[in-house]
């Protein structure tokens, strides 16, 4: 069954971007190595140091879908109909946009259900079989952590403080979330670090 996997770049003082959607200062690490990496989709490159690129191609390799919210759709222009991992998303969303679905774009919208998120899961991880389910977009993660469905946690801690912005974890309820730390890998313009969740 596929692991439901929640990941973030993010700043010191908890935000994965800035009052206006941008994430400006967070992805420099993205450019700053001199290891070539060039996402499965073949539209994305980035230049990663060697660690970084060990930890994250270790993780673009295992994706099998993608689950993410409107916002965060919107705010990429659908990825231009492919998303750079080249797996099928699932998109939960209050409507479906106009001009989608498309039948050259593996983009499913959930939609009109009370339990989009957990639904939406649920389809990915049918699709992903024994890989990975990344779910992406902080409201989505909230809820996904919410419902008990997130198995592991990847933060890469960038070293800047922004101040304002999106945080990565607002509004996750009352109840402690026990985590159990699997992975330290400290890299030039960032740290990775990854949890198990226990339960």
């Amino acid at each position: 069954m596929a692991t439901v996997f929640v990941g973030f770049t993010m700043s010191l003082d908890g935000f994965i971007a800035n009052p206006d959607d941008s994430t400006e200062g967070l992805f420099d690490w993205f450019a700053s190595g001199d290891t070539e990496y060039v996402f499965p989709g073949g539209k994305m490159t980035v230049r990663l140091s060697p660690a970084s690129a060990m930890v994250m191609g270790d993780i673009w390799q295992r994706v099998g879908a993608i689950v993410t919210g409107r916002r965060m759709f919107d705010i990429a222009h659908g990825w231009g109909g492919t998303h750079p991992l080249n797996v099928p998303v699932f998109v939960v969303s209050h409507s479906i946009p106009e001009g989608w679905p498309r039948d050259d774009a593996p983009f499913t919208f959930v939609t009109g259900v009370a339990d989009g998120v957990e639904r939406a899961i649920e389809q990915a991880k049918e699709v992903a079989g024994e890989k990975m389910v990344i779910v992406a977009g902080a409201n989505v993660a909230q809820q996904a952590f919410k419902a008990g469905l997130v198995d592991e946690l990847e933060l890469d801690l960038v070293p800047v403080l922004l101040g304002r912005g999106i945080r990565a974890f607002e509004y996750l309820g009352v109840e402690p979330i026990k985590l159990e730390r699997t992975i330290v890998v400290p890299a030039p313009d960032v740290t990775h670090l990854r949890f198990r969740v226990n339960r």
